[in-house]
């Protein structure tokens, strides 16, 4: 007999199987609903209605601790691997498959608020279930945020539709034509300024981004000679979208269910509203000679490239790149050099900017050290500047 064959084994290099996995890793963020029922789950084999706080011990204890294990990946896919990737409908649907978990959850939560379940709930159990949901609408959001910067009328129309539970439609708006065009500027009510804590910059920022994406669809309409009272008024019919669904709960499960409806609208736009405070921190477009500003540069972004935080939040951490290429999709934003870099992920930077005085002690360092120490070139709030002849 002649010699037996030699198999020959071929190696995948580590980076393309890490591809590999991550393709399905980004589909965990579809499941990420699922946390109302796994707490019910857990709840009725434990008996402890500690479970319905899973989804806040998850995003600010198990996240952080396995971003801070796990580390950061700071590579970027090659120009043939982003073809490839942008093409890849596995990753549309990682979004497209969030709405409808998002639903069911919503729907399951208000059947337990309203007494199902087989259980006895009391406040405080309802109060972890509230913040549970109101996490889940947060990261709706950023789902939102995702599908609105496309051009696909049908992911546009999703966006509107994931922002309906969190009754905060106008993003749509605001988010698109506002935020990204007068990002890092004295004029974006959702860039928070040098030294101005969170609790300064949410209410600025909800009243300002309100304000912005109303007076955007009134100069729409205005142009096209139309009244802005119409039905294709992307303001009002997102809140249409919110009126429509809180009333078929109300009418299916009770007015019960109403104020922890409102509740978790409200955990969940906080959360957007402190994502969006830490995300431009301090950072400031400059005004050239013609008293335009600078454009948008990955310089006026605050970065994170830790790896778990990411796969989950649609790589929303990589924002430079996402503010200078709105349009490209999450799985092929890059990291960039030039972008400052936050000390850790989102969960840990979101308890950090609840203590101010800690906030400021990480912070405000960076934001000096990123900009030479000049602080004329700070983004201060323009009485500050005023005083520092910025």
């Amino acid at each position: 007999m002649g010699a037996r064959p030699k198999m020959i084994m071929l190696s995948v290099p580590a980076s393309q199987r890490w591809r590999s996995v991550r393709r399905f890793v980004f589909m965990l963020t579809a499941f990420v609903p699922g946390a109302v029922f796994a707490s019910w789950v857990l709840v009725q084999l434990t008996g402890s209605g500690a479970f319905w706080w899973l989804a806040p011990v998850m995003t600010f204890g198990v996240i952080p601790v396995l971003d801070h294990v796990v580390g950061s990946r700071p590579s970027n896919p090659s120009a043939a691997t982003s073809d490839r990737l942008d093409g890849d409908p596995l990753y549309r649907w990682a979004t497209y498959l969030y709405l409808p978990a998002q639903y069911l959850s919503l729907i399951f939560a208000c059947w337990l608020w309203s007494g199902g379940g087989w259980l006895v709930m009391n406040v405080v159990d309802k109060a972890g279930l509230t913040v549970t949901v109101g996490i889940i609408g947060g990261i709706a959001i950023n789902a939102a945020h995702e599908l609105g910067h496309k051009t696909s009328r049908a992911e546009r129309r999703a966006s509107k539709v994931a922002l309906a539970q969190t009754c905060y439609g106008h993003f749509y708006v605001e988010h698109n034509r506002g935020h990204h065009k007068r990002v890092a500027t004295v004029e974006d009510p959702a860039t928070s300024r040098f030294g101005e804590s969170l609790y300064r910059f949410v209410p600025r920022s909800l009243v300002g981004s309100l304000r912005s994406a109303w007076a955007l669809e009134s100069r729409r309409w205005a142009r096209a000679g139309r009244t802005r009272w119409n039905p294709r008024n992307d303001v009002l019919n997102a809140w249409a979208l919110t009126a429509g669904l809180y009333v078929v709960l109300v009418v299916w499960f009770g007015p019960v269910v109403l104020p922890w409806l409102v509740a978790q609208a409200v955990v969940g736009v906080g959360l957007l509203e402190t994502v969006n405070y830490l995300e431009h921190y301090g950072l400031r477009r400059q005004r050239l000679a013609n008293g335009r500003y600078e454009s948008v540069s990955p310089e006026h972004s605050w970065n994170s490239d830790t790896l778990v935080a990411n796969l989950l939040l649609f790589h929303l951490q990589r924002h430079s790149d996402h503010h200078v290429n709105p349009a490209r999709r999450y799985q092929t934003l890059r990291t960039r050099a030039e972008a400052p870099q936050l000390p850790a992920g989102y969960g840990t930077m979101v308890l950090l900017a609840l203590v101010p005085p800690l906030w400021r002690r990480v912070m405000d360092p960076r934001v000096l050290a990123h900009y030479d120490n000049d602080i004329r070139r700070v983004g201060l709030s323009p009485r500050a500047a005023l005083r520092v002849g910025a």
